[in-house]
């Protein structure tokens, strides 16, 4: 009889790094743009040891989350080592950077830890800002990306469908997503701290992507004077710009406008920074050197680091960002633990699906064979029907036959387990054939 594949046979590994891992600088240097993401999930995904891959790839954090390839001729543990061991290679490599680099940067999460840990992210207990949801969204289009790049099999796929699910349960049954907070939330509170009143003020958005939208919706409810959205489709960045009565110009059209920002939130998906500082000190000095407020919320940076050293310039990033967060943390902990403890359930809900795969296997295996058996039994008792045999002798023959040739093996088995005191399997083997027979049971007793 053949034998089938299982899903158990091959193992879950996450390998990333975040914001509490590395630094802007090295996070970066690993980020996947979205015109190199296919040609790096497809490359990833033909490593000798994996089978399955996607890839999340956010300004906070890079994760590549893989299945292994069960190639037989090591065991499951030396085969996870052997997996890991080649992920990081070809990521430090994909970036054209060195071990040494990226490594101290690195975790790398096995099976269940990757199950658990692909829950949290997808509930935001692993995000900068407890409980954000847009990571749930990054994590839907790494899911969709892998999918139409043929990337994404059934355990893999399985696990990132459980969690979007589980992280619909934590966002209904907890109140971890009550309060308004997110990285543009954050970027537009500490815009408050610079400017007291941005009824008065002017903010350029650059970048027309979910975070923009976000920090825009933010400012338009803090009754922001004016606001102009540059962004590389000018179409795009029109729809958005009419959702709040904004203007829309294009990126090379920043030097033109950069002057009247008061404040500036950038977050594109652009490999090279998009402001420089001779840019920024052309715009300070048409403003008299009148203070801007700058958030750069895109990995890579779009605003060159030597911004920070101008005069009038208060540039912030990511990083910088923990002090307004760690306010809004603590209102969500209690929460958090309950979406911990349902994380944990529904690890074990995996899990249990992932054991029931082999039940399941072999009961189709035991039903295929069963079934190829009483169609050869009943083709002979048919014979014997056309030879002249009565119906009572063909189905005699038909249950005797079938009996015999059903219980042959498992009587050889048993017989044998005998023979080696396994009164364990003995055990087993009556609740299998028995228990379910009230006088074999009556009988037994």
């Amino acid at each position: 009889m053949a034998t089938t594949h299982s899903l158990q046979s091959m193992s879950i590994i996450t390998l990333g790094l975040n914001h509490k891992t590395a630094p802007v600088e090295i996070r970066e240097r690993l980020a996947f743009s979205p015109e190199n993401l296919a040609d790096a999930v497809k490359s990833l995904a033909s490593l000798k040891s994996i089978k399955e891959a996607a890839i999340l790839s956010t300004c906070n954090r890079t994760e590549l989350y893989c299945t292994t390839k069960d190639t037989g001729d090591i065991d499951a543990d030396a085969l996870t080592q052997q997996a890991i061991s080649q992920v990081t290679e070809w990521l430090t490599q994909f970036h054209g950077l060195n071990d040494g680099e990226v490594s101290q940067h690195l975790y790398a999460h096995n099976h269940t830890d990757s199950i658990r840990h692909a829950l949290q992210v997808a509930c935001g207990l692993d995000s900068l800002i407890l409980g954000e949801p847009q990571i749930l969204g990054q994590m839907k289009q790494a899911y969709a990306h892998a999918n139409e790049q043929g990337t994404m099999g059934s355990l893999l796929g399985k696990l990132f469908q459980h969690a979007f699910s589980v992280a619909k349960q934590v966002r209904t049954d907890t109140e971890i997503g009550s309060s308004p907070v997110s990285v543009a939330f954050a970027a537009v509170s500490l815009s408050k701290q610079i400017f007291a009143d941005l009824d008065k003020q002017t903010a350029l958005m650059i970048g027309a992507g979910e975070t923009i939208e976000l920090a825009a919706r933010h400012l338009h409810g803090s009754n922001i004077k004016r606001m102009i959205i540059a962004n590389r489709s000018v179409d795009k960045g029109q729809v958005l710009a009419d959702q709040f009565g904004a203007e829309a110009i294009a990126l090379p059209q920043i030097p033109d406008f950069l002057h009247q920002a008061d404040i500036v939130i950038s977050s594109t998906a652009s490999p090279l920074p998009i402001l420089g500082k001779g840019a920024v000190e052309n715009a300070l000095k048409k403003r008299k050197h009148k203070p801007m407020f700058m958030c750069d919320i895109a990995v890579p940076r779009d605003v060159e680091a030597e911004v920070a050293e101008l005069d009038d310039v208060f540039l912030y990033t990511v990083d910088d960002l923990h002090e307004i967060i760690q306010e809004n943390i603590e209102s969500r902990e209690e929460a958090a633990e309950q979406a911990r403890e349902i994380i944990e359930n529904q690890v074990d809900d995996f899990l249990n699906w992932e054991r029931a795969l082999d039940s399941v296997e072999v009961i189709r295996d035991i039903r295929e064979n069963a079934e190829g058996i009483a169609s050869e039994i009943l083709a002979k008792a048919q014979k014997q029907l056309s030879q002249g045999k009565t119906p009572e002798e063909a189905m005699a023959f038909l249950a005797r036959a079938l009996t015999n040739k059903l219980l042959h093996q498992p009587s050889a088995i048993l017989r044998q387990t005998g023979e080696e005191s396994r009164h364990d399997l003995l055990d087993f083997a009556r609740n299998l054939f028995l228990e379910t027979n009230p006088k074999a049971t009556k009988k037994r007793k």
